[in-house]
C-alpha cells in the first residue's frame, strides 16, 4: 500500500539509504534552497533538515529528486493506475485481458475519500509567521510554499466531485502581507480560476484550503494534468493505494487528516502585489497583483514536517514530476488529441515555451506531394486544450515521414528532421495577440504574446550544412558566427534596446546581409544571442536561450522574408532574435557566498561529503 503521510515515506527512504539527515543549523533564507538544488543536480538523496534556523518545524527536500525514487514511492500502485486509466478509455480491454485488471475494482474503490470526524492534522494550531520561511533566490519578494496542494470547490456545484486541487504559488511573507494574508498566484488555464469566477459572480468569497505534506500521492495529484471533471483527490486515492481520509471543519471544505499542515481561508476580488520570485522558466517572475487569501486557521500535526523544493531553470526536482506523468499518460495522447501520436513539452526550455509533437498527415493520401493539412488540425487541437494550449512554439512533424525509431523525445534528431522537411515559404503559421504562460515575459504583455506552428510534412526540402560558409558579411554589432548543429547557426548580437512589442531594425539589416551569403540556405535556422558560447555549449542552453527569450511574432525575421495574403514566409532561412530584452525579467543567478556555505557541507566529515 502507498504511504499515508510524509514521515512514513521518509522513514522508508531512510531505511533504504535514500534519505540523509542534516543536523547542522541551516538557514531557510537562500541556504536551504541552494543545498536542495545542488543535491538534486548530483542525483543525491532526499534531505531532512532537523535544525531549521528560526523555525521549530523540520523541513524535507528532494523527496522526488530521482526517477528511481519516484518509482519506489509509488511502486505498489503505478502499474494498476496506468491500466485503470487505459481501461477508462477502452473498456473492451477488460474483456480481452481480464488478468491484467484484477486490481482495478480495488483501485477504483480507493478513489473515494473516507470521512472522519478528526485526525492528526487537527492536533495543533499556529500562524503563517511560524511556518517555515523558505526563500530560494536573492531577489525573491518573501517566502512562498513550493509544494502546496490548493483545494477549492465549485460554488455552483459544491462537493469533492467538482473540486480542483492544484499546485499554485502561495506567498506567506514579504511585501505588505500581514500575518493573516497570503498571496495566491494562480496562472491562466487553471481549475481554481473557474471556481473563483463563479464565486465573484455570486458576490461571495471562494473557500480555499491549502494542504502541505501528507500522502505523497496528494502532492503528485496536485500537478497532474487531469481531464476537466476528474477530481485530483480521487486520483490521489488511486495512486496512493488507499482511500484519502478527510475531515470537514470550519469552512466546510475537506482537510486530509494525514496532511502535515493545512491553511484555511477565502479569496475574493481583493488583490495585492505578489512576487518577484524565481520560477521554472529560469527567470524571476516579477511582482503583479494577485488574489489575497484571507487566512482563518492554520493547522498542523504533532510530528509535522514541511516538504519543499526550489524552483528555477530546469531541470529541477519538478522535472521528475513531468517525466513521471509522461510515463503514465503517453499512451493516452492519441485519445485526448485525435491524430497526435507523441507530445513533448520540453522541460529544459521552461516547459511551456516549446512543444514538440508528432501527428498524422492523411487528409490527401493521393496527392503527388504531402504537405501539412491534418497536421494543422492536430496543432490547433494541441493549442486549444489542456496545458498544451500554453505552448508558444509548436514544432509538429508527420509520422508518415519519420524513420523507424525517430521520436520528438530525441531533440537533436527531431530538429534535424524538421529543418530538412519544412517549407519555409509555406509552413510557418503565426497566431498573434493571444494568451501565453503567465511566467513568460517575452511577449507583448502579461499573459499576452504570440504562438508559432512550425509544421513539416513530405519529402526532404534541403540538405543541412555543417560547415560554416566561407564568406559571411555581417553588419556592425554582429560577430562570432558558429555552427551549433546541422542547419543551425548562432550569431553574437549587439545588446538589444528594442521596446516591448517592437521589432529590431538591426535584425532586419542582418537578414539583408545574410541574403548575399552563398550557402546560407543550408542553415534554415539562425539564432542571434547575447553570448554565443554559452548558447552553443549544449542543447540545454540552446533551447533555453532560444525559446524563453523570444516571442514568435515579434522576434522572428527572414532571410528573403515576404508576406502574401497575410501569410508570412521566408525564402532561405528564419532568424530568431534570442537576445535578452530590456523589458524581460532577469535570469536567476546563485549567490556566491551562499554557494561557499554549501561547499563547506560537502567536505570530509560533513553530511554532503561524497554527494555534491
Amino acid at each position: 500500500m502507498g504511504y499515508k503521510n510524509t514521515r512514513e515515506c521518509l522513514t522508508a527512504l531512510e531505511e533504504r539509504g535514500e534519505m540523509i539527515r542534516i543536523e547542522q543549523e541551516i538557514d531557510p533564507n537562500l541556504e536551504m534552497g541552494a543545498i536542495q538544488r545542488r543535491v538534486f543536480q548530483a542525483g543525491g538523496p532526499a534531505l531532512l533538515f532537523t535544525n531549521v534556523k528560526g523555525c521549530r518545524f523540520p523541513m524535507a527536500a528532494n523527496i522526488y529528486g530521482t526517477k528511481e525514487r519516484m518509482h519506489y514511492i509509488f511502486r505498489d500502485t503505478i502499474e494498476t493506475v496506468e491500466r485503470l486509466m487505459k481501461l477508462k478509455l477502452s473498456p473492451m480491454e477488460l474483456l480481452k485481458r481480464p488478468w491484467k485488471y484484477l486490481g482495478a475494482p480495488r483501485t477504483a474503490f480507493h478513489t473515494m475519500p473516507k470521512k472522519l470526524s478528526s485526525g492528526p492534522v487537527m492536533e495543533n494550531e499556529t500562524t503563517l509567521s511560524q511556518l517555515p520561511q523558505l526563500i530560494s533566490w536573492p531577489m525573491d519578494g518573501g517566502a512562498f510554499i513550493t509544494l502546496p496542494q490548493v483545494y477549492s470547490e465549485s460554488p455552483d456545484s459544491p462537493g469533492i466531485s467538482s473540486s480542483n486541487m492544484g499546485m499554485y504559488r502561495v506567498q506567506i511573507s514579504g511585501n505588505d502581507y500581514t500575518n493573516t494574508e497570503a498571496g495566491l498566484h494562480y496562472q491562466i488555464h487553471r481549475g481554481i480560476g473557474h471556481h473563483h469566477a463563479q464565486a465573484l459572480k455570486k458576490g461571495q468569497p471562494l473557500k480555499v484550503n491549502i494542504f502541505v505534506g501528507g500522502a505523497p500521492s496528494m502532492t503528485l495529484a496536485a500537478v497532474m494534468p487531469l481531464p476537466e471533471g476528474l477530481a485530483e483527490i480521487f486520483f490521489a486515492g488511486a495512486l496512493g493505494g488507499h482511500r484519502i481520509p478527510i475531515i470537514h471543519k470550519n469552512n466546510g471544505l475537506p482537510i486530509p487528516s494525514e496532511a502535515d499542515f493545512c491553511i484555511c481561508g477565502t479569496i475574493s476580488n481583493y488583490k495585492k502585489a505578489e512576487g518577484p520570485f524565481g520560477d521554472h522558466i529560469g527567470y524571476y517572475s516579477l511582482a503583479h497583483d494577485f488574489p489575497v487569501l484571507k487566512v482563518d486557521k492554520v493547522y498542523h500535526r504533532n510530528d509535522a514536517i514541511w516538504p519543499f523544493t526550489t524552483v528555477g531553470r530546469p531541470p529541477q526536482e519538478d522535472t521528475m514530476f513531468g517525466d513521471f506523468i509522461h510515463e503514465m499518460t503517453s499512451e493516452l495522447v492519441p485519445s485526448v488529441f485525435s491524430g497526435v501520436h507523441e507530445v513533448h513539452a520540453v522541460d529544459v526550455a521552461g516547459v511551456h515555451p516549446l512543444l514538440l509533437a508528432v501527428g498524422s498527415e492523411r487528409y490527401v493520401p493521393y496527392a503527388d506531394e504531402r504537405q501539412p493539412q491534418e497536421l494543422l488540425t492536430n496543432a490547433m487541437g494541441l493549442l486549444g486544450n489542456t496545458q498544451t494550449s500554453l505552448a508558444k512554439y509548436l514544432f509538429i512533424a508527420a509520422k508518415e515521414d519519420m524513420r523507424k525509431g525517430e521520436s520528438c523525445h530525441n531533440i537533436p534528431q527531431f530538429f534535424n528532421h524538421m529543418l530538412q522537411c519544412v517549407d519555409l515559404k509555406r509552413d510557418l503559421h503565426f497566431i498573434t495577440r493571444t494568451t501565453i504562460d503567465t511566467l513568460d515575459y517575452s511577449g507583448t504583455g502579461l499573459n499576452e504574446g504570440s504562438k508559432l506552428i512550425f509544421a513539416a510534412a513530405g519529402a526532404k526540402k534541403r540538405e543541412l550544412n555543417t560547415d560554416l560558409p566561407t564568406q559571411i558579411n555581417l553588419p556592425d554589432g554582429f560577430s562570432n558566427v558558429k555552427v551549433f548543429a546541422p542547419g543551425i547557426l548562432i550569431i553574437k548580437g549587439c545588446k538589444s534596446e528594442t521596446e516591448r512589442g517592437m521589432q529590431a531594425p538591426e535584425i532586419d539589416k542582418l537578414a539583408i546581409y545574410l541574403q548575399q551569403t552563398r550557402g546560407i540556405e543550408g542553415f534554415p535556422m539562425i539564432v542571434v544571442a547575447d553570448d554565443e558560447n554559452f548558447t552553443g555549449r549544449n542543447w540545454d542552453n540552446f533551447l533555453w536561450v532560444t525559446f524563453t527569450r523570444s516571442d514568435p511574432a515579434t522576434d522572428i525575421y527572414g532571410v528573403g522574408a515576404f508576406t502574401h495574403a497575410k501569410h508570412w514566409g521566408t525564402e532561405k532561412s528564419f532568424i530568431i532574435d534570442a537576445r535578452l530584452k530590456s523589458f524581460q525579467a532577469p535570469p536567476l543567478e546563485d549567490d556566491p557566498e551562499i554557494e561557499k556555505r554549501v561547499d563547506a557541507l560537502g567536505v570530509s566529515g560533513m553530511p554532503l561529503y561524497g554527494i555534491i
